[in-house]
């Protein structure tokens, strides 16, 4: 199937070009980008353009920042062209179930890609802790802004989420695991006094069954990377690793099956071929609630100006 990817930016270069290229399913057809491009492929500067001259395109790959995304994702759905939404899908709730709602009325699909789900590890936890009762979760997510977001300034203003850009990973993560409703009780975000959004944010959750579950996520990390999900279960401990990748259960190192996928993205476009095969949409926004109600309920903590 053809397919344009549109905002050529570092993710799209890094990961989705590359999931693309290997996919028996997909064959990128054109970019739209005011600034990037991929060799060999028939690039666009104008959305609207785009989807007035390659109506035989009839799926979409938006890689843009969430505040703009909107209005490509409602101008591709109204052309009757299916679309992918990077992570967050948008910059609201309120767009993405209006984005949801025009996907149903004009029978396309629409998927909103949480790649971290995709992790190596993500599926074999969740079995894991099926049937268990849960204690304690915790949730560590640190990372060096300056090494995966570098001269991205839109990502620090409303709608960019700051540090819940790749903290909202964890939580899709999270979301996946555990079948049980959470809710967001407290939340404290640490916000440079130069900037918009938080460097760093800790927040609490409700747990139905009574287990305590947690999160921190920092922008500020040097040195090594933090990615960890660590959850204890009345049958001993599980740790994710490496946002997913790795998985230890009781101080044991856990061997992942064999894949004929590798990788988060080849599994995302993967779906999204299933998907319209069966003409389907997947809109879960059950990691964008929690960030939303970490705005609603957060206590604001000026801290030390950011310089990149």
């Amino acid at each position: 199937m053809n397919i344009a990817l549109v905002g050529v930016g570092k993710i799209a270069l890094d990961q989705h070009v590359p999931a693309i290229a290997a996919s028996p399913d997909w064959d990128l057809t054109a970019t739209v980008s005011r600034q990037g491009s991929v060799d060999g492929v028939e690039s666009f500067s104008d959305f609207t353009k785009f989807l007035e001259q390659r109506p035989d395109i009839r799926v979409v790959s938006l890689c843009l920042p969430p505040v703009p995304r909107f209005d490509y994702a409602e101008a591709a759905i109204r052309a009757g062209r299916h679309v992918m939404l990077e992570k967050p899908p948008g910059a609201s709730l309120a767009e993405c179930r209006k984005l949801a709602a025009m996907a149903n009325d004009f029978r396309v699909t629409l998927f909103a890609t949480w790649h971290s789900r995709e992790a190596t590890m993500v599926e074999p936890a969740k079995e894991w802790l099926t049937g268990k009762v849960l204690k304690r979760l915790t949730v560590t997510w640190k990372e060096d802004v300056r090494r995966w977001h570098p001269g991205q300034d839109w990502i620090w203003e409303p709608g960019g989420l700051g540090v819940f850009d790749p903290g909202i990973n964890a939580l899709s993560i999270v979301t996946r695991l555990m079948p049980e409703t959470l809710h967001l009780t407290d939340a404290v975000l640490e916000t440079p006094e130069n900037k918009q959004g938080p460097i760093a944010a800790h927040l609490r959750f409700a747990h139905p069954d009574g287990a305590d579950v947690s999160a921190v996520f920092d922008w500020r990390q040097e040195g090594d990377q933090t990615w960890r999900i660590e959850a204890e279960t009345d049958h001993g401990t599980l740790t994710l690793e490496d946002g997913g990748a790795r998985m230890i259960v009781n101080g044991t190192e856990q061997k992942a099956a064999k894949d004929t996928l590798s990788g988060e993205y080849p599994r995302l476009y993967a779906r999204m071929a299933r998907l319209l095969a069966t003409g389907e949409s997947d809109v879960d926004l059950e990691p964008l609630r929690h960030v939303a109600d970490a705005f609603l309920l957060g206590r604001r903590e000026v801290v030390a100006p950011f310089f990149e």
